[in-house]
């Protein structure tokens, strides 16, 4: 059996209270000398706090759950993007002394579940459609500090954390535009009339329209963000849209996806098609060519999703407004002027 308070105190000569306050950060009323005792006693004995104890004299389990889509009952919906929101959300939380639950979200009703049952100080939604997020009532989000990453919900039980979609997209598509491209085609998940891939096509199109392109609908397709979903819609666009010279897509593992679908059907990349990502994920850099793509500000993504949920469980009221922070075209080899 481990070393307990109760033998901390009996050596070091003091009351059960006091070993407590020491141990947990409370000494103002404990002279110098006492607690270099007690915390010597503690090392040498190698006492452990126990995290649920502390949980529960502070009124607080010090859990922030991720909660993300999964698809059926097995796997979760992660991409290169999520992946590394995930790991800057723990960073920025282990900083604080606070822990990551991540949870798969597979079916209606299980966000209300998760936040109902694990005694949860905050929670992150990411990569739920804003009318999922809308659902959400009092009853379901208690006394948690929500956070919702790109999410354009107009709940006003969760804060929101997003970059300027609609601007990124105005950049991607301008720099094509830019380059003598009129055939431009769009690349993405099915979207409504709200949400992140909808504000990235309608940039997408606010720039055709600036330069007098009509918008073509048989150029709008619905892809899923995988790497597979990807080499598909590129083998089908160089099968039925030969005269399209670039492509706009909505996530880096898709367009990645799209230049090993092209390269399957003898088209180069940007020889006859330039493509242009999002998101600026590692793998960018790393594919062959370089990818050129939009970049989020994901640490401060991360950053700012944990300053507002640390405000609001300090008692800070919501936050009026989304955060959204800037975007930047990162220019690199895969986007050059029409053949």
């Amino acid at each position: 059996m481990g070393v307990t308070l109760k033998d901390i105190a009996a050596e070091a000569g003091v009351s059960l209270m006091t070993v407590s306050n020491v141990v947990n950060g409370k000494q103002a009323r404990v002279s110098a000398a006492t607690r270099e005792r007690i915390m010597r006693i503690v090392k040498d004995r190698g006492y452990v706090p126990s995290a649920s104890a502390r949980s529960l004299a502070a009124r607080s389990s010090r859990l922030v759950g991720l909660l993300v889509p999964a698809v059926g009952e097995s796997s979760l919906t992660i991409d290169p993007h999520t992946v590394e929101v995930v790991g800057m959300l723990e960073r920025e939380l282990r900083r604080l002394d606070y822990h990551l639950m991540l949870r798969g979200i597979s079916r209606r009703g299980e966000i209300t579940e998760a936040l109902r049952s694990w005694h949860l100080d905050g929670a992150v939604l990411l990569g739920f459609n804003d009318i999922e997020i809308d659902r959400l009532d009092a009853a379901d989000v208690g006394d948690v500090a929500l956070v919702a990453m790109d999410s354009y919900s107009a709940n006003p039980l969760a804060m929101e954390v997003r970059s300027d979609d609609f601007g990124g997209a105005v950049l991607a598509t301008r720099h094509l535009a830019g380059l003598g491209h009129r055939r431009i085609a769009f690349a993405g998940p099915a979207f409504a009339d709200t949400g992140v891939v909808h504000q990235r096509f309608e940039g997408y199109r606010q720039v055709l329209e600036e330069h007098g392109i009509a918008l073509d609908p048989a150029l709008v397709s619905e892809v899923e963000t995988t790497h597979a979903g990807g080499f598909a819609y590129g083998r089908r666009l160089a099968a039925d849209h030969p005269e399209v010279t670039a492509v706009f897509t909505t996530a880096d593992i898709l367009a990645i996806g799209l230049i090993e679908g092209l390269a399957a059907e003898g088209r180069s990349v940007p020889g006859d098609v330039s493509v242009v990502g999002y998101d600026n994920a590692d793998l960018a850099a790393l594919v062959t060519p370089k990818l050129t793509t939009v970049a989020q500000d994901l640490p401060g993504k991360a950053a700012e999703a944990v300053r507002l949920m640390m405000d609001r469980l300090a008692g800070g009221p919501r936050p009026a407004q989304a955060v959204s922070l800037d975007v930047a075209l990162i220019e690199r080899g895969t986007a050059g002027p029409p053949p």
